[in-house]
């Protein structure tokens, strides 16, 4: 069966680094766009970071030059470099794969951001 498990999340501090990683099993990764979303306390989840089958990439404003997406085809990984991070950052982080109309989602991994 398709299973995506993020791993990478924590506490850290303001201005701090903190990187994610996704495994995927159960799908052709090759052939699925990647995405972190993320969801906080009382807010809809949005997009973060979108990887494309192509090697495209694209980030939610609120992360543009600080967040980073890369994906690994050999290995099925998809990650999430999270640089210079902020209190807004925290949420939990999910991983999902995307193609026409399905999605599978990871189960999610909690990112706080303080001091």
């Amino acid at each position: 069966q398709v299973q995506l498990v993020e791993s990478g999340g924590g506490l850290v501090q303001p201005g701090g680094s903190l990187r994610l990683s996704c495994a995927a099993s159960g799908i052709n990764f090759r052939a699925y766009h990647m995405g972190w979303y993320r969801q906080a306390p009382g807010k809809q989840r949005e997009l973060v970071a979108h990887s494309s089958t192509g090697g495209t990439t694209d980030y939610a404003d609120s992360v543009k030059g600080r967040f980073t997406i890369s994906r690994d085809n050999v290995k099925n990984m998809v990650y999430l470099q999270m640089n210079s991070v902020k209190p807004e950052d925290t949420a939990v982080y999910f991983c999902a794969a995307y193609f026409t109309l399905r999605t599978y989602w990871g189960q999610g991994t909690q990112v706080t951001v303080s001091s």
